[in-house]
């Protein structure tokens, strides 16, 4: 009986050591905040911790940059391939949480034929917008009620959360960008 508990407790140990590993200063898993997905759901940057984190910052209100942003994206994906949900997380953050709603975000996922698991689109309020922004290098501003001017970036993400990747601008060969995902799954 004695054997059956320390084997329990070894088991319990085992299983609670990944959960508490020491996160880096620099992870993004220390953004604590909770975000809005797309179903309403509640997430923050910690529930994602071990896959590969894929991100943009964008609104879907936007006729300019996000489109071609988001384009950008399904190529990455296309030339990433098929990968286990449970692996990686492409996440798309809005800067105009006021327009897009979960309903919003969820119509823009299908339309753009991002509705697998391994999509997420997130919101906050404006202060988690504008710090998650820092974070991650973006500049936004809103110039009018309908319109933002923001920097492109696709970041990519560790397992630990840590920035491993940086993408700037529109129409930049996206091959590093597959190669550093691809490279960071294999980790």
């Amino acid at each position: 009986m004695k054997n059956i508990f320390y084997i329990l407790f070894a088991l319990i140990m085992l299983s609670c050591s990944k959960k508490n590993e020491e996160i880096s200063p620099d992870s993004i898993y220390n953004v604590d905040t909770q975000w809005e997905q797309q179903d309403g759901k509640k997430v923050s940057f910690s529930d994602l911790k071990g896959k590969v984190l894929v991100t943009a910052m964008i609104f879907t209100s936007c006729k300019t940059a996000c489109p071609r942003l988001t384009t950008e994206m399904r190529k990455i994906t296309k030339k990433v391939g098929k990968v286990d949900s449970d692996d990686i997380q492409y996440v798309l953050i809005t800067i105009d949480p006021k327009t897009d709603t979960p309903e919003v975000m969820k119509a823009y996922l299908k339309a753009n034929k991002f509705d697998s698991e391994e999509w997420m689109f997130i919101r906050g309020n404006d202060n988690e917008i504008r710090e998650l922004a820092n974070v991650m290098a973006v500049k936004y501003k809103e110039i009018s009620p309908i319109e933002f001017s923001h920097s492109n970036i696709i970041n990519v993400y560790s397992k630990k959360g840590v920035l491993a990747f940086q993408k700037e601008g529109l129409n930049v060969d996206i091959d590093a960008t597959v190669n550093e995902i691809k490279r960071q799954l294999e980790l």
